[in-house]
């Protein structure tokens, strides 16, 4: 089966963390042509897409979400079948400092790029109209905290507690109003925590990994009992491939890996593997686990049902959680350079969101 063949597909944010993802699975398991449409914020790497720059079906454009007459052109240029939009600002911590940037990539971002990609398929032929798909990726943080034994599913009502899932809620909207008033043909999917390779450090489990091997403090928040759901980002790549190519037009999946686990759990976990795969001669790693102020508005816990992207899709998620936060710290131990470059580029872990927490 030659999934996607003479398919053109854009994705924004391809060379951010499950931007990445989705372009190294849509290399390596299908025929499609990629382009790559990153503005190179902080956040990105092209190192996250080894060999990609080769491959006759691969190619890049530095762009911003927010310039239109810009997106007009590469529209033009490469006549895409898709567009799987995965442009976003991402970090909570960030987004609590400096809203503006999430305003404007994921609600203003968002806005522009359905009105170029509506402005395209306007022009195509009715065959063309017809097979092209506008998957726009979201997050189950959209829906705010979960109670004790509810599960998020595609019929919860939004609740976002931070600026960045208010912004992302913002976009989901923007989406389904495009669909609904220009019949633009769209998709919504909504996923939970993502890890594995390539992830940023700011993240909990990547930020974590780095400081025990660098035997750092290790730092939690609150009472660390906050409960993730956590899906291998590889999983969640074919989820988004199965989306695009079989879902619903209008209609909304969740992506969930159903690994749900305290954040606690997570980083000791991650510290007693840390000492199994690269022991310290100071000891345990349990050592350096050190709780900090909680993160205003932080929701306590996410869960997702993705019971109907299994049923209708027959999509199912590989990986549990305790394979696959093996493979995720071997993968930081064996490619140590990957995640220094990142260092070296001015990141330095220093810890955001504080800007309404008592001193």
């Amino acid at each position: 089966m030659k999934r996607f063949r003479n398919f053109t597909v854009f994705v924004t944010g391809g060379a951010g963390f499950i931007g990445s993802a989705v372009v190294r699975h849509l290399l390596r398991d299908t025929h499609a042509r990629i382009v790559n449409i990153d503005k190179l914020t902080y956040a990105a790497n092209l190192d996250s897409l080894p060999g990609a720059v080769t491959n006759p079906r691969y190619s890049f454009e530095q762009q911003c979400i927010c310039d239109g007459p810009a997106l007009r052109k590469l529209f033009e240029k490469y006549q895409p079948d898709a567009v799987m939009n995965l442009a976003a600002e991402s970090h909570v911590d960030r987004s609590i400092d400096n809203p503006s940037d999430f305003i404007q990539t994921n609600v203003v971002g968002t806005f522009t790029l359905l009105q170029e990609a509506l402005r395209h398929w306007r022009s195509l032929s009715r065959e063309k109209r017809a097979s092209f798909r506008f998957l726009h990726i979201s997050t189950d943080e959209v829906f705010g905290s979960a109670g004790a034994h509810e599960h998020f599913t595609e019929a919860t009502a939004y609740a976002p507690n931070s600026p960045y899932s208010a912004s992302k809620a913002s976009s989901d909207h923007l989406v389904r109003a495009w669909r609904r008033t220009y019949e633009l043909p769209t998709l919504v999917t909504n996923c939970s925590n993502n890890y594995g390779p390539y992830h940023f450090p700011e993240k909990l489990i990547p930020h974590v990994i780095i400081k025990g091997l660098a035997d750092r403090s290790m730092p939690i928040y609150g009472d660390g009992k906050n409960v993730r759901d956590w899906l291998y980002v590889e999983d969640h790549a074919k989820a988004l491939t199965l989306v695009l190519e079989r879902g619903v037009l209008g209609e909304t999946y969740n992506v969930g890996g159903g690994n749900e686990r305290t954040n606690l759990h997570v980083v000791e976990t991650i510290c007693d593997l840390l000492d199994e795969l690269s022991p310290s001669a100071a000891g345990s790693r349990r050592r350096l686990i050190t709780f900090v102020a909680d993160r205003p508005g932080h929701d306590k816990r996410y869960a997702i049902d993705a019971s109907r992207l299994e049923r209708e899709l027959g999509w199912r998620s590989e990986e549990t959680f305790e394979k696959g936060i093996v493979k995720t710290v071997e993968w930081f131990i064996d490619h140590e350079p990957w995640w220094r470059s990142v260092l070296k580029r001015g990141y330095n872990g220093s810890r955001r969101g504080l800007s309404f927490v008592s001193q």
